[in-house]
């Protein structure tokens, strides 16, 4: 890491062991959704009611239900029948990955379009995530298409940082530096601060690891590889990982290769655009 990255590295880290770093706070439908969702007794209505308020989410939800991975016979044109087909508890994991998109912004307009990269990388490996764990294990896709949406949460807070330091916001290098070395802790910082389940808690600190070896098949193992699936052909070093006997790979049981899987997971890049 080079100089300016090291020291600003550490300023941010000072900010957050001060507790001097303003961290974002969930989207205000997010936490109502998820009040909600901790009801036992939630019932479709009052969830469509709850979602209903954001005519933005409601729409994105409606078009997740009609994506190829789970469009029926019959469209769905609203959003109490989407959530009937999705069910109350995928319908509120969705619908807060989802709406995560409401903190991606910023003033500046360099920051902006870094925010917009990150949160556009962020839904394709949601739905490679959510296509990987649907068609290949016994876990979520709910779940694991969460983790995929909020896997580089933490690069947030560093743009946000940056936006008001100038000799990062006009050293890119330094800044691609600094999100690489501190997004994955400041990610699990977020997640434990917003109460997400300990599944995924961990998850943006862990995903990168790629000799990492669970005991059985997780979230983040799905995410992962995902990530490395999303990558491919592009110019970014995790485009030349050789994955085939990565461990997280090897619990799939998969073959990446193949034309089916490329298929089905190419498709299931657009899903929650």
């Amino acid at each position: 890491m080079n100089e300016l990255a090291e020291k600003v590295q550490q300023a941010l880290i000072a900010a957050i062991d001060n507790d001097d770093l303003v961290l974002p706070t969930l989207p205000e439908v997010a936490l109502s959704i998820r009040q909600a969702a901790e009801d036992p007794e939630i019932g479709i209505s009052h969830l469509s009611k709850v979602i209903g308020r954001d005519t933005a989410l409601s729409a994105r939800l409606i078009k997740v239900v009609n994506s190829p991975l789970l469009r029926a016979t019959q469209e769905v044109t609203d959003l109490h029948t989407a959530i009937t087909r999705l069910g109350t508890n995928y319908s509120s994991n969705l619908a807060i990955g989802l709406v995560m998109e409401q903190i991606f912004h910023a003033r500046s307009e360099v920051i902006e379009q870094k925010m917009r990269d990150v949160w556009r990388r962020s839904l394709e490996v949601a739905g490679v995530s959510y296509a990987l764990c649907r068609s290949h294990s016994q876990l979520k896709p709910d779940q694991a298409a969460l983790g995929g949406l909020v896997h580089q949460i933490g690069v947030l807070p560093i743009l946000t940082y940056a936006e008001d330091h100038y000799e990062l916001l006009s050293d890119p290098v330094s800044l691609n530096h600094m999100i690489e070395k501190s997004h994955p802790m400041l990610g699990d910082k977020l997640l434990r601060g917003w109460d997400f389940p300990e599944m995924l808690v961990k998850l943006p600190g862990q995903y990168l690891d790629l000799e990492r070896d669970s005991a059985s098949l997780d979230y983040i193992d799905l995410v992962q590889v995902a990530v490395l699936y999303c990558h491919r052909g592009t110019a970014h070093p995790l485009a030349d990982v050789p994955i085939t006997n990565l461990p997280a790979v090897k619990k799939l049981r998969l073959d990446l290769y193949s034309d089916s899987v490329r298929a089905e997971l190419d498709e299931a890049r657009s899903m929650f655009y």
